[in-house]
């Protein structure tokens, strides 16, 4: 596997944006939260972006693809919180669709670059 930084990966630019975007619109969300959904949303968020640094630093694509269902799965629940969070209201349309798009495009890096490891194992 070729070694390159982490940070030099488009799609863990955007899931480090993606997170940055959940951390300002969860700063928003009623102080009830805090412990609830505030707290869910941004460690799932948090989670895609680490997972793809972890499973960069890891020696065999592999062991990288593993890192990266991992991620894969916590864009997946970040994106559920964020549809439940836009039906309690505590996210206006825009809002919620602006964040479900950007990470839309993340799980589409995320595909790319899973299914580039896979192809290039095989």
């Amino acid at each position: 596997m070729t070694q390159s930084a982490f940070s030099d990966l488009r799609v863990w630019q955007s899931a480090m944006e993606l997170a940055l975007q959940i951390y300002r619109e969860t700063s928003n969300f009623p102080r009830s939260e805090t412990y609830g959904l505030t707290q869910q949303m941004r460690r799932a968020a948090v989670s895609v972006p680490s997972n793809i640094a972890e499973g960069k630093g890891r020696r065999t694509s592999k062991d990288f693809s593993q890192f990266l269902f991992q991620a894969r799965g916590s864009l997946l629940e970040l994106q559920t919180l964020t549809m439940i969070a836009k039906r309690l209201g505590y996210l206006g349309d825009e809002q919620a669709n602006v964040l479900l798009k950007a990470a839309a495009e993340v799980g589409k890096s995320l595909a790319g670059l899973i299914n580039s490891l896979a192809a290039s194992a095989a």
